[in-house]
């Protein structure tokens, strides 16, 4: 958990928005922010940012000059490490993680090559041009295709068999793409808070928990704590710490798992890490920090107070 400091923060900025393609993520993640931050007590301005955040930030935050600000924003500059550089050239605490592990975590073949060099368990895939995937199966299916740097399940492809054919990628994918073995399974993910990991929850959605599932109140069923044996949960807890680590993250981040329960431990697979967790009303980090007896402003609260303890 955040360490002690001298330093008391009361002025609070909330990013949000940003150009991304998950905006209205930010924005209502956001905006929960804000509200759980005014009742533990501080006195919150909302930034909202447009299609040019850099700028923006500099200009509206060098006349703000708040205590801490809180990074709410999502998706490509949010989240990226971009947003986080120019905060550290303004000299401002800033909550989640720094520049590298925000960099690391966004690219997921990068962010793979960390997990495995620290022994978790991750998925193959490879990085193809977006014709190529559309023109032919560039690796045998079941496959995922996905971009290789967004989040929220944004622009995922699922290739269940090789009578389908290759698919018909929209123009608005990204020229390069990642293609990954598919993962049979159940959904789990683990919120780490500092050096703690908080719980288990398996997401339970129809069909494949995508940006709708995620985001749409009923879109899916979160269970908390998961339903699994001992060595399981045991794992999920233990891989998410290290992949926190592996990347460098600080503050709050969660990863996602695919378990194929008729393998056991062997069927478990670490898919990503998000650094910068929804907290929207449907989203999973806040409720497994109400799980561990920490509501939203406490959690909100901890989450300025660990970015002023920081170097």
């Amino acid at each position: 958990m955040a360490g002690k400091s001298s330093r008391t923060a009361h002025t609070v900025a909330v990013l949000m928005g940003g150009p991304s393609a998950e905006r209205e993520v930010s924005l209502s993640s956001g905006r929960e922010c804000a509200a759980a931050l005014r009742v533990a007590g501080y006195d919150v301005t909302e930034v909202e940012l447009g299609p040019e955040p850099g700028a923006e930030i500099a200009t509206r935050l060098n006349g703000l000059r708040p205590d801490v600000v809180f990074n709410a924003l999502h998706g490509r500059w949010g989240e990226d490490g971009c947003a986080q550089g120019v905060l550290e050239w303004l000299d401002l605490p800033y909550t989640h993680s720094g520049v590298l592990a925000s960099a690391l975590a966004m690219d997921k073949t990068r962010a793979k090559d960390a997990f495995r060099a620290a022994g978790l368990p991750v998925l193959e895939s490879v990085i193809a041009e977006r014709a190529d995937v559309s023109a032919r199966h560039v690796m045998p299916a079941p496959y995922v295709v996905k971009p290789n740097d967004e989040g929220s399940s944004v622009g995922v492809y699922i290739i269940a068999s090789e009578n389908n054919g290759p698919p018909a990628l929209d123009d608005r994918m990204p020229a390069r793409v990642m293609v990954e073995t598919y993962a049979p399974g159940r959904e789990l993910t683990t919120t780490v808070m500092g050096e703690r990991a908080l719980a288990v929850t398996e997401i339970f959605a129809e069909g494949w928990y995508d940006y709708d599932a995620k985001y749409r109140p009923g879109g899916s069923r979160h269970e908390i704590p998961a339903d699994l044996p001992a060595d399981i949960t045991e794992a999920c807890l233990d891989y998410a710490l290290r992949a926190h680590r592996a990347l460098g993250c600080r503050g709050l981040s969660r990863s996602d798992f695919r378990w194929d329960d008729s393998r056991g431990r062997d069927g478990l697979y670490l898919l990503e890490v998000n650094t910068q967790p929804g907290m929207t009303p449907t989203s999973l980090a806040p409720e497994q920090a109400a799980h561990a007896g920490i509501d939203f402003p406490a959690l909100m609260r901890w989450m300025v107070e660990d970015a002023l303890c920081r170097p």
